[in-house]
């Protein structure tokens, strides 16, 4: 079983990660083995703030995610939260994802930055405060559950990480995120479904909803989705948790049944 939490992140990092650990004491009780958190898990707010929080946070939100995997007993993945990038002046959105026993299993920093004027009047320029991950994620395998590869946000946009994931064996595709509630009701669900679609593959995305902070606002409907494409779990709105079953065998089910990945003609291309 698999939940994709979601959440309305401030910039009170202790209000989020109260309101987290709610809800992934929530998901274990209902029998979740695999837990996400969203992107920014742990802070929206102002860039400036997040900048002068960094140092402390990134090894707060890495406490975190051990704390509670442990405590929890569950494999949890950190959505992404920010890590200074050395400059002084920008970080790394990283995602890491924690075992049972508190280990680190793998980490990722975001590659794909979300550089754009909205029309509803918002403006986004990660790149000006943000440092673009500079490695390919590498596929995690869980023991007893599935192999996983770690995605964020903006990254859904670009098929491409997704069939390097794909190619190095994953089975389950995360897609934590704060998409915008204006490119989210259009976009989010018919992205995450051509990412499952596609790559015939688990879709499990944690999301932000509501509004943060001015004019700040997430889409929320974090979701679940199967390997043929079905929405499994939708969490609508409010902060709580798409949860539903992963069952490896219906991965390779349907790759059986609509066997495209065997048929892609990668030589010419």
């Amino acid at each position: 079983m698999a939940a994709a939490v979601q959440l309305t992140s401030t910039s009170n990092v202790e209000a989020n990660f109260s309101l987290a650990e709610e809800q992934i004491e929530l998901a274990s009780r209902r029998g979740a083995e695999l837990v996400g958190l969203p992107e920014n898990f742990a802070f929206i707010g102002d860039d400036q703030e997040r900048l002068k929080l960094s140092s402390s946070l990134a090894e707060k939100c890495s406490q975190f995610l051990i704390t509670m995997a442990r405590r929890y007993q569950v494999v949890l993945l950190g959505g992404g939260f920010p890590v200074p990038a050395g400059d002084g002046k920008r970080t790394l959105n990283r995602a890491e994802l924690v075992g049972r026993d508190g280990q680190l299993l793998g980490r990722y920093d975001k590659i794909h930055l979300f550089d754009v004027d909205l029309p509803d009047g918002n403006k986004y320029r990660e790149s000006e405060t943000i440092v673009s991950g500079n490695k390919l994620p590498s596929v995690i395998s869980i023991p007893g559950l599935c192999k996983v590869g770690l995605s964020i946000c903006y990254d859904v946009r670009f098929p491409e990480l997704y069939r390097h994931l794909i190619d190095q064996g994953a089975e389950l595709l995360f897609i934590p995120a704060a998409f915008t509630a204006f490119t989210g009701k259009d976009h989010w669900q018919i992205l995450l479904q051509s990412r499952a679609i596609e790559n015939t593959a688990y879709v499990v995305a944690p999301a932000q909803t509501g509004l943060h902070y001015r004019r700040r606002q997430s889409h929320g409907h974090a979701m679940i989705i199967d390997p043929w494409g079905t929405v499994l779990a939708d969490a609508g709105v409010q902060q709580g948790a798409a949860i539903a079953p992963v069952v490896t065998s219906r991965v390779k089910s349907i790759r059986n049944q609509m066997p495209s990945l065997k048929h892609r003609k990668a030589s010419l291309f």
